[in-house]
C-alpha cells in the first residue's frame, strides 16, 4: 500500500456491506469478506454479488474463526459450523444446545470449542478428543507449530496435547482469564483476564508478568508479521508490547499507536507491514504506523456503533470492518 497525506481519509474508498445485524467477526476467504452476525446469519461479499447464509437460524453467532478457506462459527444453539467461500455449509460439531463459548483452528485444518468446561478438539481426519478444564473456557488457541491447544479459565491457562495422553500443564495466576494467545515463535502464552490487565507466561522456563493500567478488558489481539509486537485493545489507544529479545516485554513499557478520545475495542496488524487497523468504540478506524505514528483515518468517529470486527486480505490491500449497529464495509486501499 501507498502512504497518503497525513490528515488525509480513506472514507471515500468504503464499500458498504448489508450486514444489517451486530458484527460478531470478520474474515477473509480468498477474495470474499466473511461477516459472521449476532442473527445467526454469516453473510460473504466479494464483487458485486452477496451471500446471506442462515448458518444458526433463530439464533447467534456467538464465536467465529477461520483458517483462510472456511469461516467456522459457533453459536447458541450449540452447533460449530463451516461455510466455504462458495457458501457450502457444513456442520461440523453440536454441544446438544450448549453455547458455543471459544473457537479455534490450526494450520492443520483441526478446530478446537468449548462449552462450559468441556474442550473438543476435532483433527483435520475427523478424530474427536475431549477434556474436562478446571471452570469454563473462555479461550482457545493452538500454538503455532505442532498439535497443542491453549485453554484460559479461572486462574490461569492450561497447555494440552489432544494427540497424547501426557497430562496437561497449568499455568496458573489467580483471576480470571478470558482470551488466551500463543506469540508466533511459540515462546510465549498470553491471556487477557476480567480484571482488566493481561498475562504473559515464558513457557520455556514458566516466568510469568502482569500486564496492567488498562481502564477496561482487552478482548481483541493482534500479533506483526514480524511476531515482534502484539497490540491489544482496551485503552484510550492501541497498546503495543515489544516481544523481541530473550525476555520478551518483560520490565519493558508498551508503545501507544492511535490515542483518541474514545476506547479501542479491536485491533489487527496489517499482514506485510508494521502498521495496524485500530477500532473505537465510536465507531472511528484509523491506521497507524508504528515506525513514526503517522495515522490515516479510514472511518469517522460520527459514523455510529463500536467497531467489533477487523480483517485485512492477506496481501493487505484490503481490510474488512464490522460494527455493532450491524454497519460493515471493505475498505481498498491505495497500491503503489
Amino acid at each position: 500500500m501507498s502512504a497518503p497525506a497525513p490528515g488525509s481519509s480513506l472514507k471515500d474508498r468504503i464499500a458498504p456491506v448489508a450486514a444489517d445485524a451486530h458484527v460478531t467477526a470478520a474474515a477473509w476467504l480468498g477474495d470474499k469478506a466473511a461477516f459472521a452476525l449476532g442473527d445467526g446469519n454469516v453473510v460473504l461479499a466479494g464483487g458485486e454479488a452477496m451471500q446471506r447464509l442462515a448458518v444458526h437460524p433463530g439464533g447467534a453467532v456467538l464465536v467465529a474463526a477461520s483458517d483462510g478457506q472456511r469461516l467456522l462459527t459457533g453459536g447458541d444453539d450449540g452447533r460449530v459450523c463451516a461455510v466455504a467461500a462458495d457458501g457450502t455449509l457444513t456442520t461440523l460439531a453440536d454441544a446438544k444446545g450448549k453455547w458455543i463459548d471459544a473457537l479455534a483452528t490450526s494450520a492443520r485444518r483441526a478446530i478446537a470449542f468449548s462449552a462450559g468446561r468441556g474442550v473438543t478438539v476435532i483433527d483435520a481426519d475427523g478424530r474427536a478428543r475431549t477434556l474436562n478444564a478446571p471452570s469454563s473456557v473462555r479461550g482457545l488457541a493452538f500454538a503455532p507449530k505442532g498439535f497443542r491447544l491453549a485453554l484460559s479459565h479461572r486462574d490461569g491457562a492450561t497447555l494440552w496435547f489432544p494427540n497424547t495422553d501426557a497430562a496437561p500443564e497449568m499455568l496458573f495466576w489467580k483471576g480470571s482469564h478470558l482470551d488466551i494467545t500463543w506469540s508466533p515463535d511459540g515462546r510465549f502464552v498470553a491471556t487477557s483476564m476480567q480484571e482488566s490487565m493481561l498475562h504473559v507466561w515464558r513457557h520455556a522456563d514458566g516466568k510469568d508478568m502482569r500486564m496492567s493500567g488498562y481502564p477496561g478488558k482487552t478482548r481483541s489481539f493482534s500479533w506483526s508479521q514480524s511476531g515482534l509486537w502484539l497490540a491489544t485493545s482496551g485503552a484510550n489507544a492501541a497498546i503495543v508490547w515489544p516481544f523481541d529479545g530473550k525476555d520478551g516485554p518483560m520490565g519493558r513499557p508498551p508503545v501507544e499507536c492511535g490515542f483518541r478520545e474514545a476506547r479501542v475495542t479491536r485491533v489487527a496488524f496489517h499482514p506485510r507491514a508494521e502498521i495496524i487497523a485500530i477500532g473505537y468504540d465510536n465507531g472511528l478506524i484509523l491506521l497507524g504506523r508504528l515506525e513514526d505514528a503517522h495515522e490515516i483515518e479510514v472511518r469517522p468517529a460520527s459514523a455510529g456503533g463500536a467497531v467489533t470486527a477487523l480483517a485485512w486480505d492477506a496481501k493487505g490491500v484490503r481490510l474488512a470492518f464490522g460494527c455493532e449497529d450491524g454497519a460493515a464495509g471493505i475498505v481498498a486501499l491505495p497500491r503503489n
